[in-house]
Parts: C-alpha cells; structure tokens; sequence
C-alpha cells in the first residue's frame, strides 16, 4: 500500500503510574504510530500478500463474503485472530457480558482445534487396517495436532495467550508420546517460562497475567474437584454425564472468572458480574458448532466449498452475539470500580499461588491475601488532580466526582484513561462559576481544597497569576504561567518537560508527582527536551 500518514513516536501514559505505551512500544519493536491522510493506495492485491499475511486476507475475504455483518468479523477474528472490523458495540457487548475472550484466540481455540485434529487424524488412521496395526496411532495424531496448532497459532499472530497455549499443548503433546500425565501445573510452570524467555516484557501486561491466571485456577481447580465428585457409571449414567457436563461448565467459568477478575479491575477497572451466565450459554456454542465447522471451512476453502460449513458457523456466532447482546442489557451488567493498586494485585497474585500450589492445610492462608489484595483500594487513594501531557484537559476529584477542564483538541482516550483511575463512570465540566462540593469557581479561576485543613490548588482559568496566587500552595494553568507565581507550579511548561502530573492536596501539603520521575531513566523514555538555542543547558529536574 502507498499512503499518506501522519505518524508520531509512541505516547507516554495518561498518567503517572498508568500503561506505558512507550515501553510496550519500545519492547514490540515499533518506532510510532498514526493515521492515513486521506485514501490509500493499493499497489500489491492483498489475496496475493506474501506468507501468513496473505493467507489471512484470503481467509477473511472468504468468511466476510459468505458470512454477512457483525457475525461474519467475528467468525473471520475467530479464524485469523483480527478484531478491527467488529462494530464497536458488538464489541462492547462482548466486553460487558464477559464473552471478550472468545475473541482473543487463545487456550479455548487452540483446544478445540488440536482436539478436533487429534480425533479426525486418529480417526482416519484407523479406517487403515495396515497402518493401525503396524503404527503408532496415537502418537501420529498427537503429532498432526500439534502441527495443526502451531499452524493455527501463526495465522492468528503468535500472540502471548496463543504462545502461552502452543507452550502447552507441545508440553501435553511429549506427555502423550512418553506416557506421563498431560495437564499439570508443571506444565504450566513450564509454558510461562517459555514465554517469558521469548517476551520477557510480556509479564506486564494484561494478556499474560489473566492467561495465566485462568489456566492456574483450571488445573488447581479441578485437581481438587476431580476426586470429589461422584462417578458417571452405573444405573442412569447418562443423566449423571450431562449433570457433570453441565457443572464442569458452569465451575471452568467460576474458576477462570474468579481468577481474573483482579488483573481485569487492575488494568481495566471493570467488573463484569454475569460473566459465568454468559460464559455457559456461549463456550459450548463456540466448542460444539463455532470451532469445528470454521475447521471445516478452512479445510474446504482450497476446493472452494467452505459455504457449506461457513454458513452454520454463521448461525452459531450470531447466538453468541445475541446471548452477549442479552447478558451485556441486563442492570450492572458492567459496573466502573476503582482498579487495585499494583501492590494489592501483586498481594493477590502471591496468594493464588500460594493457593492453587500448596496441596496441605497450608494452602488455606493464600485466602487472606487474596482478599487483603481485592481490598487494597480502600487504602489507595487517587489523585485529587491530574494534568494531560498537553495541558489540554486538568481534572479535579471532589466528592467522588471528576471535574474536566477539556480544551479544544483534548484527547478522549485520556479522558477515559482517568475514568477508569477514578472508577467513575462520566465526567463533569467545571462549573463556570459557584461551588460544586470542594470546588469553588469564578470566571478567572477554580480552587480546590480536598479537606477543611489541606492546602488550596487554584486553576487558572485567566485571571492576572499574581492575583490568583496568593494563598494558593499550588497553581495550575493550561498556559505558561512564567514565575508570576511564588507558590509551586504546573503549568504548560512543566507538563511539556516532565510529562502528565499527579497531585494529592494532603494536610501535610502537596505532592507533585509527575510521568518523568515515576518512570525514571528507561531505554524508551524520550530525555526532557530543551528550548530551542539552549542545547547545551542542563535540563531541568524532574518533579519527584
């Protein structure tokens, strides 16, 4: 493709302490990100693409093409793992019912496909008299399925849920072949240190953490569960086996819920409360029907027939988005809270596998840490204000309610990012004048005061600086206030130099922290820049 873009290095986070673009950024090997200006031009046909690339594009044509709307993005993410061409409010829909990891092709997919290939390779092999009786079947098909996954794992872009689950199957699989037990947390230990070795950044981010997590809690789980349960033989088995069916259902979306649901409201600040309703309508859609005829399809798509197996994957992804589109309407489906700090998850994180790796009594005091870590909010406080990297938007926490100062071309993403901080679900403007709670306004200037005895901020909103600043501990401004002030200052060339800020108004005084001096000295943070003509000044010191 030709194309006219603007591109721009990656961002620094929303705020201090918040995701790292720039780190994420520097670890994928990416030097910017942006946007097309105007249309692009299409210089190589994209069904003629080299390697998996092209594969892809000729794979999601094909769906899309037989497969209309939101089901046929859906079915197309769940054979080539992109997202970009489901509507936002499917999208949604999904994240509020708790379906979103039906589309990050992960351990589920994986599952389904070397399990489907395992059978349908064993299977045709044993159609041979002379091939069962003179090889090793059953190795054979290990072998093919994990081919299949690995397969599958680079058309859907190797990401980290799918490295983690290629990690196990490979270990599952030379389990198979040397007769010893499949699924252990051995295994899983192993598969982490995998990927750690090839992505050692990974351990930061979201993706690793919930994977993992969830995988965990399966295998503790059920290890626990298993000699507990009653057995399926005997007088009414059948009944016995759809009961067990249907709570192994029921208790896989329990435990891989319960498990991530700490890395969710840490990073995301969201609970999804009717998760595990959804979970077992859809996950035996997506394993009975969604899976095995997108299977088909592809197996059929050399000789041109995938329609025949497309369009019943079709009828089973628009159940999914129904049931998602259902769950996701019902009252607090998706309710803002507060995300914990990153100590009370790492306390958490301590206490699942202090949990799920001891087998005594001993395993019983990883309960009290992980609550201690669910409950870490209540003494982590948030800023009372944060400032944009820009200068664009300034927000005041009063009385659990944010407060937006939002200039023309203030970004929403950091708008949002701070929701999600604050665990607040909408912002409001700052009143043009009057009192809103702790905040008093005029058409000048805005105070806050976080408690009777803690010191002021003021922002300046055009009042004369000297005016606004007396009495004030902290002064803020969008624009360069330029020494007119003796109290401390953030304004457009503090947050130009250091970064977005964060300040808390306690009854001690202020703390000024800004993105600079959180993130210190790191291979992807940018250095502080320096005025034009003054290259060869020191420059100045971040805010601790």
């Amino acid at each position: 493709m030709r194309l006219r873009a603007l591109v721009r290095a990656p961002g620094a986070p929303a705020h201090p302490g918040g995701w790292d673009f720039q780190r994420a950024a520097y670890f994928a090997g990416l030097g910017g990100s942006g946007f097309a200006l105007g249309r692009a031009e299409v210089t190589l046909d994209e069904t003629a693409a080299p390697g998996f690339a092209g594969l892809r594009a000729g794979i999601e044509a094909r769906v899309t093409a037989a497969i209309p709307g939101a089901a046929g993005a859906v079915a197309a993410a769940l054979l080539t793992g992109g997202q970009s061409a489901i509507p936002a409010t499917d999208l949604a829909a999904m994240r509020d019912s708790g379906l979103a990891h039906l589309l990050s092709v992960s351990g589920l997919h994986i599952a389904i496909v070397m399990g489907l290939g395992f059978w349908a390779i064993r299977f045709i092999l044993a159609l041979v008299p002379a091939l069962a009786l003179r090889l090793p079947v059953k190795p054979l098909a290990a072998l093919g399925a994990l081919a299949l996954g690995g397969g599958y794992m680079l058309l859907t872009g190797a990401q980290v849920p799918m490295q983690r689950s290629f990690a196990m199957a490979a270990l599952v699989t030379l389990a198979l072949l040397a007769g010893r037990r499949a699924l252990s947390l051995r295994s899983w230990a192993l598969a982490a240190a995998a990927v750690l070795l090839a992505q050692p950044a990974a351990v930061l981010g979201a993706s690793f953490q919930m994977s993992f997590a969830a995988v965990l809690a399966l295998i503790a789980g059920w290890e626990w569960l298993r000699p507990r349960m009653p057995r399926a033989g005997g007088e009414g088995a059948w009944r016995r086996r759809l009961l067990l069916a249907g709570f192994g259902i029921i208790a896989t979306s329990v435990l891989a819920g319960a498990a991530t649901t700490p890395f969710g409201l840490h990073h995301f600040g969201r609970l999804q409360l009717y998760g595990v309703a959804a979970n077992a309508l859809a996950v035996p859609l997506t394993s009975a029907l969604v899976m095995p005829a997108g299977m088909a399809a592809a197996a059929l798509m050399p000789l041109g027939l995938e329609r025949l197996a497309l369009v019943p994957m079709g009828w089973g992804v628009e159940a999914i988005l129904a049931v998602a589109r259902w769950v996701a309407a019902w009252p607090g489906a998706a309710v803002a809270a507060q995300p914990i700090p990153t100590w009370g998850l790492a306390v958490t994180a301590f206490g699942m596998l202090w949990l799920c790796l001891w087998r005594t009594g001993w395993r019983g005091f990883g309960l009290p840490l992980i609550l201690l870590g669910l409950a870490s909010g209540q003494w982590h406080r948030p800023p009372d204000i944060l400032v944009s990297g820009d200068g664009r938007l300034i927000a005041f926490r009063a009385d659990e309610t944010m407060f937006l100062q939002r200039l023309s071309g203030a970004s929403n993403f950091t708008r949002d990012s701070w929701l999600r901080l604050f665990g607040i679900p909408e912002a409001q403007a700052l009143p043009r004048e009057g009192a809103a709670g702790s905040i008093t306004c005029t058409p000048g200037a805005c105070s806050l005061r976080a408690a009777p005895e803690a010191p002021a901020a003021v922002l300046l909103r055009g009042a004369a600086p000297r005016e606004a600043c007396a009495g004030a501990a902290l002064v803020i401004s969008a624009e360069p206030v330029r020494g007119a002030c003796a109290a401390q200052v953030v304004d457009r060339f503090a947050v130009w130099r250091n970064g977005p800020h964060a300040i808390w108004l306690d009854r001690n005084g202020v703390r000024v922290v800004s993105d600079r001096a959180t993130r210190g000295d790191r291979p992807w943070v940018p250095p502080p820049p320096v005025p034009r003509g003054t290259a060869s000044a020191e420059p100045p010191a971040a805010i601790e």
